[in-house]
């Protein structure tokens, strides 16, 4: 099911090279808030502003930290707080000091690591598999339970973990929330296409990224159904343990080292593209608007105390990552579905629907926001609080009637229902809120209007041969599709 997240997010990457971030190059906006004030009010940007913070701070750099310092406990024998504390301090030092800059040239680099890492790994495990008794692809299979390969399982495949699946439409339909948040409405993605240099590269930017996203099933999932089989009996039950395990008994010295050094990159690559997010949203959104007068030098100043002070909450944070979800994924996804839903519904419809007004986004992002809050405090384990908070939370929850589980990490969560649905039955009580309270509300200014997008503006009458960003699209469509049948065909 890790495999159907990242290809699904390849349609919105395309989607996103047509239309949104050429969309975005265009108006010239510095920062995806700011494009709140001009199609609301000023309050939608301070709703925005306070909504990206937390999702820099909760799951960009929280959870990664949190996985960083996982990878550092099982190769370096690191406790886990010292291991947050080195990878954070290390990120937080060039990209303090360089900015976004900094932030896209490790990236490019971190990149390259990292695929060439995952390869290298892939390769070592199918050379490895006819020590363990493997010599064909029907005996490989065998060692697998039913639709291990598969994308889009049942609810109730034995692939499954054991507190149970994901069904491939409550896939669809939480990541059609997800996805629109994640890379049409977050600055810490976006920003890349409002530094870029030309409307091409910010069209084609996305869709090389899509390009990127199709290599995960095959070198980063499949090294995992791998390590299963090779070292079943030696890995157990706990599987955060696989990756470093695969990478201890396969990997020669020099190159194991080099694998290392790529997972800990591109760790480090998700923390200090949030840290430069949310500094750049404090600076300018914050802080220039409050006062207009200050110059650009002590923005960045102020932007770089910023980036410390998140960071040090980050690392607070990271201490208590593991707390919602058996894997990193899952962690990541269900924290989203709590974030999500009124960015999607005040994003889409202010978008694309004239008649969305500011005092209707304003209603859906406070509605919003206490929804996620509530999800939050019903999924974090009481167990895990502080002694005092957590009797206070068992005379709370017995006064009520309610029996307080001591710790639940299923991908259902506290409501209940798998966090998928979560995030899109919440969008679409956001979506109703902005419709109802947009059509009782004073219509929007002409001026408000203007900033909705026009599609056709977009699509040139003219092709530009094989370079012609649609063609690229189109090619990469084609291949995913492909891609999809032949791994359904053989799962």
């Amino acid at each position: 099911m890790d495999g159907l997240f990242e290809w699904l997010a390849i349609p919105f990457l395309v989607f996103l090279g047509f239309f949104i971030a050429p969309y975005f190059f265009r108006t010239r906006i510095s920062t995806i808030p700011e494009w709140y004030e001009r199609r609301f009010n000023g309050a939608s940007r301070t709703w925005m502003v306070l909504f990206a913070i937390l999702t820099a701070l909760l799951i960009h750099i929280g959870i990664s930290l949190y996985a960083g310092a996982e990878l550092a406990k099982q190769f370096f024998g690191l406790q886990e707080i010292y291991g947050i504390i080195f990878i954070a301090v290390l990120t937080g030092i060039y990209t303090v000091v360089g900015g976004l800059k900094a932030v896209a040239i490790t990236e490019s680099v971190q990149t390259v690591l990292l695929i060439g890492g995952a390869m290298t790994l892939t390769i070592f495990g199918i050379f490895a598999l006819p020590d363990a008794g493997i010599h064909s692809f029907a005996e490989f299979k065998a060692q697998l339970a039913p639709d291990t390969l598969s994308i889009l399982r049942p609810e109730n495949s034995p692939a499954n973990p054991p507190e149970g699946g994901i069904s491939w439409y409550a896939a669809l339909l939480g990541y059609f929330v997800l996805g629109a948040w994640y890379w049409f409405s977050d600055q810490t993605i976006v920003q890349r296409a409002l530094g870029a240099k030309t409307e091409y590269d910010a069209k084609v930017g996305p869709m090389f990224t899509a390009i990127l996203k199709i290599l995960p099933v095959l070198f980063f999932l499949l090294p995992g159904v791998l390590a299963y089989v090779i070292f079943k009996s030696d890995i157990g039950a706990d599987t955060k343990n696989t990756l470093p395990f695969m990478i201890d008994r396969l990997v020669p010295i020099g190159l194991k080292g080099l694998i290392i050094a790529a997972l800990l990159a591109a760790l480090m690559s998700s923390v200090a593209a949030a840290i430069n997010s949310a500094s750049t949203l404090f600076s300018i959104d914050i802080i220039k608007r409050i006062k207009p007068q200050t110059d650009d030098k002590k923005l960045v100043l102020i932007g770089r105390y910023t980036a410390v002070v998140i960071m040090i909450l980050a690392i607070a944070w990271s201490t208590q990552a593991d707390k919602f979800g058996d894997t990193i994924i899952h962690t990541v996804n269900s924290l989203g579905a709590m974030i999500a839903p009124p960015i999607v519904a005040v994003f889409m419809f202010g978008m694309f629907w004239k008649r969305g007004t500011a005092k209707a986004a304003n209603i859906t992002f406070a509605v919003g926001l206490v929804m996620g809050i509530f999800v939050f405090l019903l999924d974090f384990p009481y167990e895990n609080l502080l002694p005092g908070l957590k009797g206070l939370a068992e005379k709370i929850a017995a006064s009520n009637g309610i029996n307080l589980l001591p710790q639940t990490k299923a991908i259902t969560g506290s409501l209940g229902m798998v966090f998928m649905m979560q995030a899109w039955w919440k969008f679409v009580l956001c979506a109703l809120i902005m419709i109802v309270a947009s059509l009782l509300t004073a219509k929007p200014t002409e001026a408000q209007i203007s900033t909705c997008i026009r599609l056709k503006d977009y699509w040139p009458d003219k092709y530009n041969g094989v370079k012609d960003f649609r063609i690229i699209g189109l090619a990469i469509i084609i291949s995913l599709t492909v891609l999809w049948i032949i791994l359904e065909s053989i799962a």
